[in-house]
């Protein structure tokens, strides 16, 4: 490791660590007891090591200082990892951002609402389902499935519910809305999806669900707060209509970094994302 690239995890994890420790002075922040910010920060660090953008540039010298620390402290905050695959970061442009994966965005959902229990299922063409609304909210009445029904081609749905102690939170999508999700990523054409189709309906679902919960939530907590913004930060509806420049220059730590002026900005048209686990890049099967 360089002595330029060592002092840039000393100013970029300190000053991660640095905040950390502030919101928890400060009551604003209550991580796992299972949870490690070092550790977590030691493991993305050497995750970021081996990341470089579409143009094979290492994203820690690509990426600005701000957004690379803002990145490591949403998964902090988060109490997420890359170890667990319960996300990995995004290079756009000079801004690189941490998305949760579905593992991470169960975690986070199951942390901030004390949820018993998340599942998902799979609806087949010739299953008996049936599910009404209430009060907005969808609730699966009757489902009743043969073991001669399990067929990947015959899906013609999905649903997941978030079980607490005494209510439920569920979402249920058709097969056209799933498949409309796979084609907003490049995963569209996966080998997995077709090979794993099941699983990756559920996973699509489980994804959608908790986010309509966690979107859908009073809770105004430091950890509701993160995970939106990371969220946010990868909607590619946002991406298209900002700047990148602009988000990268939006500071949410409070530390000064001296930037070098590039003579050219990147384009912002295609995200660069280049993820170290090639089982993460394909959308593959976490299971």
């Amino acid at each position: 490791m360089s002595n330029e690239l060592a002092m840039t995890k000393k100013d970029t994890v300190d000053v991660v660590v640095r905040k950390v420790k502030e919101f928890q002075e400060k009551g604003e922040l209550a991580l796992p007891s299972n949870f490690s910010a070092d550790n977590a920060l030691k493991s993305a660090w050497l995750t970021l090591q081996g990341l470089t953008n579409k143009n094979g540039a290492p994203v820690l010298e690509s990426c600005t200082k701000d957004s690379i620390a803002n990145s490591l402290l949403d998964m902090v905050v988060q109490g997420l990892t890359p170890s667990k695959k319960q996300g990995y970061f995004i290079a756009y442009g000079r801004n690189l951002v941490f998305q949760r994966s579905y593992f991470g965005t169960m975690a986070v959902t199951k942390r901030v609402s004390g949820a018993k229990d998340i599942v998902a299922q799979i609806v087949y063409a010739d299953d008996e389902f049936e599910y009404e609304i209430e009060a907005g909210r969808k609730k699966v009445t009757v489902h009743k499935q043969k073991l001669s029904n399990v067929n990947k081609d015959k899906i013609i749905g999905a649903y997941c519910t978030i079980i607490f102690k005494e209510s439920e939170f569920t979402d249920v999508m058709s097969f056209d809305e799933i498949q409309a999700s796979w084609k907003m990523s490049k995963a569209t054409q996966s080998k997995t999806h077709n090979d794993f189709t099941q699983e990756m309906a559920k996973k699509t679902v489980i994804n959608r669900t908790c986010k309509m919960y966690l979107n859908s939530s009073d809770d105004s907590s430091l950890i509701i707060q993160h995970a939106q913004r990371s969220d946010e930060e990868v909607d590619e509806e946002e991406l298209i209509k900002e700047e990148v420049s602009e988000k990268a220059n939006s500071e949410y730590i409070d530390v000064e970094y001296e930037e070098v002026e590039d003579d050219q900005e990147p384009p912002i048209a295609e995200p660069e994302t280049i993820i170290a686990d090639t089982s993460i890049v394909d959308d593959g099967p976490d299971f």
